[in-house]
């Protein structure tokens, strides 16, 4: 059993590579576009709103505002949620990024020259050659710097996939194929691999519980789960605000023991305790 990440540039085939390799292996086969309904009904957010979140462009100076902490919450927590059971095809921005840490995640990166996505893009849009160059290239754009405000990496960069296909070259089919090749042959879910990926939804659940508390600024706030055992890290602005994700993380479901190690802000006092339920 596995999980594939597609990560795909606007017009470059990557939707209907999804849709081939979920078809080949009867897989579910999903997008950003549901994820992110998905999350924002999870949480109760607008969907327009959770994708401002995630699409601003930072300014130069701008630190990781809230707004963005909060968004990679609810989009970890929510395709964690989907993809626990394996056996789905994720297509989209960010799915390696937010769960590629999982051995048995096969990470795809679909790319094609320009020529091949101006052509797909003028197909889809109904637009003149110009207008598909121009919007193709300001996409781009606003994903670099995206990717680069919430994850602090080069998208692009080879090395954070597995496989990378040139889908003009190589065409859908041939690379539908490798695909499940590789994810028949080298990606397996193991004991070890699915205690990793429910360490990572249960703390990515509780991180999407504590953004989405509106008495609590989160931002260096940090969760570790081990089975139903979790630990808190982080600087809250008061032991006040260090009590409120304290009794969050408690109510999750799933949480058995809380370890905090939080230091909160303005007294640089270590806020720690150990709580059984």
């Amino acid at each position: 059993m596995t999980i594939i990440t597609i990560s795909r540039g606007t017009s470059g085939g990557g939707k209907e590579l999804a849709k081939r390799v979920a078809d080949q292996l009867g897989y579910r086969s999903f997008s950003r576009e549901e994820l992110l309904a998905t999350a924002a009904s999870e949480f109760g957010i607008g969907k327009e709103e959770l994708a401002a979140a995630g699409e601003s462009k930072p300014g130069l100076f701008q630190r990781v505002s809230l707004k963005r902490i909060q968004y990679i919450a609810y989009m970890r927590a929510a395709l964690c949620k989907e993809v626990k059971k394996d056996n789905v095809v994720y297509h989209g921005q960010g799915g390696n990024m937010l769960i590629g840490e999982i051995p048995h995640v096969l990470r795809v990166r679909v790319i094609a020259d320009m020529e091949f996505r101006i052509k797909a893009a003028v197909d889809q849009y109904s637009c003149d050659r110009e207008k598909a160059l121009k919007f193709i290239k300001k996409v781009d754009e606003d994903r670099g710097q995206w990717a680069k405000s919430l994850y602090g990496i080069d998208w692009q960069d080879p090395s954070l996939y597995d496989l990378v296909i040139n889908l003009e070259r190589i065409g859908v089919t041939t690379a539908s194929d490798l695909v499940v090749t590789a994810a028949r042959e080298r990606f397996h879910t193991t004991p070890e691999s699915q205690k990793m990926m429910s360490n990572l939804a249960l703390s990515s659940e509780i991180r999407a519980r504590i953004a989405a508390n509106k008495g609590i600024e989160d931002i260096e706030v940090e969760i570790k789960a081990d089975g139903d055992m979790v630990t808190i890290e982080g600087k809250p602005d008061s032991a006040a605000e260090a009590e409120r994700i304290i009794r969050v993380v408690r109510e999750t479901p799933g949480v058995r023991e809380v370890t905090s190690a939080m230091r909160t802000r303005t007294s640089g006092r270590h806020h720690s305790m150990r709580e059984f339920e």
